[in-house]
């Protein structure tokens, strides 16, 4: 039976669940990890791989006695000193975004080079502001039908955040009884958008554990999020910003503000005055793009499974994230037409030989799987947040700062309601003696930061500034 706890948050209380955990085996676990695990060349990458890529399955199941879904990972030892390097567990968003996406295009050491697509394989090359260069990551396929993960019994198919949640916690344990050497390092959990739900969940998780004594214990410090999505008032913050970036003129603004009361999520029908100024809004960003706004609005890959039940009432027909099976690929000069080059070099078979795939366990590799049954069982981290405060891990939340999607004014909301006291005030942060964002240091040991022209995934956009913040997060100096 789940363990539940109240918390306290003004005149609520939350309920927190905490899943029962699979007991797991206190014997010796037989290592799957060996030289086979290792993989060093890639197809589309000239010569040897000059980092340490392990990739590899390992079970995870709702029960002791079902084990249900295999997860798939990618495992880049730091380049630095990996004995003594944190180690970072990566979830990228969605939920259903292969944490390949988090490797290419984000935070690892390889990235897809951009040229159009003939028909042959796509190209790698390295990227050198990855955050392996001070970190040890595990790029992780969740949930089931992520990526190269997938489900091995009818109940596996069904994922929700609960799901995944502990599926994560799970994974952790066993991957550090495979890899006993990194019991000592150590460890933080990340991860950006949709993974603002379930990742302050895992943390409480593996927090739990460790009080229960399950082992092995995990060296848990504390959690990095960029652009997170956290709670369903994001949307209401949608309109501030856009009218504060001059997307919409003051007018509109007030009409709003006065007719919809400051309420975008759930439009009353019978509210014509709202219903024709939020009509006036869609039309008028319908041109911009949501994820960075300053850059060409182009074809995406993914439809967005949160923010659709929100649209409800107005959806955007012009809009290119929602998912279409005629999709094309976008020009050479969106962003998005790396995106489309991932599937031609995940689905080669020499590729997916190189990175040890079990034949026929997956049909079509997507980047983002928009088909994986999921139920959304909270869409507030919140309590959360407030639980891991209390506890005192260490955290830093980023926002790039041009993402409407989940749009800085919303997350610096939710980390006012914490109530802790600020300890280092508002104030740039730089690089290369330019300001790079502003930053601001809480009571909690939560560090928030924005990157000034980063978007909705801020390392895709800004990486030179994003290392030099991990870099000095991690080390616990100041941005």
């Amino acid at each position: 039976m789940a363990r539940l706890s109240s918390h306290h948050n003004g005149n609520s209380n939350t309920i927190l669940f905490v899943f029962p955990f699979l007991v797991l085996l206190q014997t010796h676990f037989v290592s799957a990890t060996s030289e086979s695990n290792i993989v060093k060349f890639l197809p589309g990458f000239q010569g040897p791989l000059p980092f340490l890529l392990e990739t590899g399955y390992i079970e995870v199941s709702e029960t002791e006695a079902d084990e249900n879904a295999e997860v798939f990972y990618y495992f880049i030892e730091s380049e630095n000193n990996p004995k003594q390097d944190p180690l970072l567990l990566w979830l990228t968003g969605g939920p259903g975004c292969s944490a390949f996406s988090g490797l290419v295009f984000e935070i690892g050491p390889l990235t897809f080079i951009n040229d159009e697509y003939n028909g042959s394989l796509p190209n790698l090359a390295l990227r050198s502001l990855s955050w392996t260069k001070v970190s040890n990551i595990i790029f992780l396929d969740l949930p089931a039908g992520t990526g190269f993960s997938y489900p091995k019994t009818e109940t596996a198919v069904q994922q929700s955040t609960w799901k995944l949640a502990h599926n994560a916690h799970q994974f952790l344990r066993k991957w550090l009884i495979d890899h006993p050497k990194f019991l000592s390092n150590e460890v933080y959990i990340a991860g950006d958008s949709y993974s603002g739900i379930p990742i302050p969940i895992i943390v409480q998780e593996i927090s739990y554990g460790n009080d229960d004594g399950l082992q092995p214990w995990i060296n848990l410090q504390g959690y990095i999020l960029g652009n997170p999505l956290t709670t369903p008032k994001n949307d209401d913050y949608q309109i501030p910003f856009n009218h504060g970036m001059a997307l919409i003129s003051d007018e509109l603004y007030q009409s709003l503000k006065k007719n919809c009361r400051g309420e975008y999520k759930h439009i009353d029908p019978q509210n014509v005055f709202c219903l024709k100024d939020f009509q006036s809004y869609t039309e008028t960003i319908s041109g911009v793009c949501i994820p960075h706004i300053l850059e060409p609005k182009c074809e995406t890959d993914f439809v967005d499974t949160i923010e659709i039940p929100r649209r409800t009432l107005l959806i955007d027909k012009t809009d290119h994230t929602i998912f279409s099976s005629s999709l094309t690929m976008p020009p050479l000069n969106c962003r998005t037409h790396a995106y489309f080059l991932s599937p031609y070099w995940a689905n080669d078979d020499n590729v997916r030989k190189a990175l040890h795939i079990r034949k026929e366990s997956i049909g079509k590799w997507k980047r983002c799987n928009a088909d994986i049954p999921y139920k959304h069982e909270t869409l507030d981290s919140f309590p959360y947040h407030a639980n891991l405060s209390k506890k005192g891990f260490r955290s830093l939340i980023y926002s790039g700062d041009h993402d409407m999607k989940v749009p800085f004014l919303a997350t610096q909301a939710w980390i006012r309601s914490l109530n802790y006291s600020i300890v280092d005030d508002w104030r740039p942060w730089y690089y290369n003696d330019q300001v790079a964002g502003y930053t601001r240091t809480y009571s909690n040991r939560m560090t928030f930061a924005t990157v000034k022209g980063g978007g909705h995934t801020a390392p895709e956009y800004k990486p030179e500034e994003c290392l030099a913040m991990f870099n000095r997060w991690i080390s616990n100096n100041s941005l």
